[in-house]
């Protein structure tokens, strides 16, 4: 693809999220929406190849059935109150569809089926568009209609997904479908808060976005597909492998980095709220989900893999990606926890 035409597809993309961002009118958001999937189908299938094509597929699919649910819940809701404005109330039978069609856009479970498959099938690059950038629009859709939407349903489908999420990551050795599954489980937790507390939930987000690149940039960087690849990172750049190492642990939440932070606050919010199983479920579940991120960095800094001599280890020839767009995001995503209170305010 040209860079041209790339640029263009980019363009559509960001203007269609910030569309849907921007819109207090439902029709407004479905076009922002259908723009969004409309640019992101020919990012996917780039590549000249059948399972390219089939991730396209599938993506398009599964976004299309979702717009087409939330421009009928936003139909049925004008044809009953005579109102197109997103912050309206909602009738009962608009929000349900919206809720299944917010799920299936986000890829909360029940409803997450498509997600680890187009990401598996896609490039490295394009996986991360997918699990940054198109959780946006879907999720300030949520912080707009969070009011009408229910909460037990919310709850319900966090915990879903932080369970699927942990135990769908726990056997795969493709980067790709792992990123996938710790997308999944943080949507949960992003889900359980949104109907409590919709500044924890921006935060949430935030935090998750710039986590998710740090590690995407890292394996971007080392290209590593699969679990082995990432045993010879060491070999191309040592601060890399650190990095990743430190990214990776805190994506999983681990103290004292900048991903404890949203677990924290949402384990602290749910317990006044007296979810007390909701949350030790949930816990439990980011466990799950802790051991395989453990996994990598144990791979990627802690061993070598067993090797032959006929092994090919990563030259450190110049990167042919720019290194310098890792340190602001792999810097967030290390040491923000002591700024906790600031962003609080």
């Amino acid at each position: 693809m040209s860079p041209t035409i790339y640029m263009i597809i980019l363009s559509s993309l960001a203007t269609g999220t910030i569309i849907t961002m921007t819109s207090h009118h439902w029709l407004m958001a479905w076009v922002g929406l259908e723009l969004n999937t409309l640019a992101i189908v020919p990012i996917i299938s780039t590549m000249h190849h059948p399972r390219f094509t089939e991730a396209a597929t599938k993506y398009f699919l599964t976004q299309a059935a979702a717009s087409a649910l939330i421009l009928f819940s936003s139909m049925t809701n004008a044809w009953n109150t005579g109102s197109w404005d997103i912050t309206q109330p909602l009738t009962s039978p608009s929000y349900i569809l919206l809720t299944m069609a917010l799920a299936m856009k986000l890829g909360l479970a029940p409803l997450h089926f498509w997600l680890p498959e187009v990401i598996q099938g896609s490039t490295m690059t394009t996986a991360f568009i997918i699990t940054t950038w198109q959780k946006i629009a879907p999720m300030s859709l949520i912080f707009l209609t969070m009011n009408n939407l229910s909460t037990s349903v919310f709850l319900l489908m966090g915990l879903l997904s932080s369970l699927v999420g942990g135990w769908g990551g726990l056997n795969q050795t493709q980067t790709r479908k792992i990123m996938a599954y710790s997308s999944i489980a943080h949507l949960g937790w992003m889900a359980t808060i949104s109907s409590i507390m919709t500044n924890i939930l921006i935060m949430n987000l935030l935090i998750y976005l710039i986590m998710t690149t740090s590690v995407f940039l890292s394996l971007i960087i080392s290209k590593s597909k699969t679990i082995q690849d990432t045993t010879s990172t060491w070999t191309l750049s040592p601060t890399l492998t650190i990095i990743m190492l430190l990214s990776l642990l805190s994506l999983g939440g681990l103290p004292p980095l900048t991903g404890f932070i949203p677990k924290w606050l949402i384990m602290e919010e749910l317990i006044l709220q007296n979810f007390n199983l909701l949350i030790s479920m949930m816990a439990a579940s980011s466990l799950l989900s802790l051991f395989f991120y453990l996994r990598l960095t144990y791979t990627t800094t802690l061993t070598l893999s067993p090797n032959t001599t006929q092994t090919k280890f990563k030259w450190r020839f110049y990167p042919n990606t720019r290194t310098m767009f890792i340190a602001t995001p792999a810097t967030i995503s290390i040491f923000l926890l002591p700024m906790t209170p600031l962003i609080l305010l």
